[in-house]
């Protein structure tokens, strides 16, 4: 008349819950992305990201200083600049605001936690693409990877303990790893975003690094709809050195991840992207959602499918959280 197996056994108060409880998310595994922008006297507010901003020089340095006193893993930093050209010249820059930036925070934190920087031309060229254009208007993956090999050196130069190529060029890893080989950099890493999807739910980013773009980028980001494309991308990304792979956007992708991660030999990265923030946001602010616990059941979500590591705007009230 009863039931010989009661799985409730297990759930019975929070210390059982909390013994044989499968999955932690703890602060070293979270991501912090930050965005700077180059002459602001003050943080400006991206609208589409309530809590967000796009920083200064001082309140970047300030926020890394309170991600790593959080406990926070890493940080990934974004550049605004005030001016852009066709071919990204900024990102080569010494003197860009990101190669700034790096060294600011790097002065900041120093090894602290890890700095890493966003590796891709979109924030740097007047019509938003990832590469540079050939006559036609479409992307010139070739051209495109001798910049990124020099962005790669500066980057390293200054101080980035990771950089993370973005932009879904074939090949790009391979042509960094041999730039940053080649000019002594061989201990800077590469975050590879290897399954990075053409998604509806980047838009609140391209307010947040003030977008340029025209026209699309589904030649080179993957198509939604493709799986085993990811699998193929990774091995990829694997075979030209990557010390670690990511998937973007998480939450849609979370199939993805979890095969990326059953098959991949280096940690695994997943990029809670801000369509994700944002729509979590949006309903805690009509009062549907209760932040705290959905934010963390959220990141719970994607370490549970696979992720090692979790990139994600909630990175430092998350590991206040967590800590507390």
């Amino acid at each position: 008349m009863y039931p010989s197996h009661r799985p409730r056994r297990l759930r019975r108060n929070g210390a059982v819950r909390r013994l044989v409880s499968e999955t932690s998310v703890e602060p070293r595994h979270l991501v912090l992305p930050m965005f700077v922008r180059e002459g602001a006297a003050e943080p400006v507010p991206i609208a589409s990201m309530p809590g967000v901003v796009q920083h200064t020089r001082d309140s970047l340095r300030q926020a890394a200083a309170d991600a790593v006193a959080a406990g926070v893993g890493g940080l990934m930093l974004f550049g605004v600049p005030a001016a852009r050209d066709a071919t990204g010249s900024g990102a080569v820059d010494p003197e860009g605001v990101l190669n700034v930036a790096l060294r600011d925070v790097r002065a900041e934190v120093g090894d602290d936690t890890v700095v890493m920087a966003d590796l891709c031309l979109d924030e740097f060229t007047d019509h938003g693409h990832c590469g540079v254009l050939d006559e036609r208007g479409v992307v010139d993956n070739d051209r495109t990877l001798q910049l990124y090999g020099e962005m790669a050196v500066a980057q390293a130069d200054a101080g980035a303990h990771v950089v993370a190529p973005s932009g879904m060029m074939d090949g790009q890893v391979g042509v960094i790893r041999d730039s940053l080989d080649a000019t002594g950099f061989e201990d800077t890493g590469i975050l590879a975003y290897s399954a990075k999807y053409a998604s509806a739910f980047y838009g609140p980013f391209r307010d947040a690094v003030d977008s340029q773009l025209t026209g699309d980028r589904n030649t080179y980001q993957q198509d939604p709809a493709n799986g085993r494309e990811a699998l193929r991308e990774v091995d990829l990304d694997l075979a030209e050195g990557a010390d670690m792979v990511m998937v973007k956007p998480a939450l849609s992708y979370l199939d993805v991840l979890r095969d990326v991660a059953g098959v991949a030999d280096v940690p695994v990265a997943a990029y809670q992207v801000s369509g994700e923030y944002s729509m979590i946001e949006a309903a805690v602010a009509q009062g549907w959602l209760d932040r705290e616990r959905t934010v963390l059941e959220s990141l719970t979500s994607i370490r549970r499918a696979g992720a090692d590591v979790v990139l994600t705007y909630w990175a430092t009230e998350a590991a206040r959280w967590l800590r507390r």
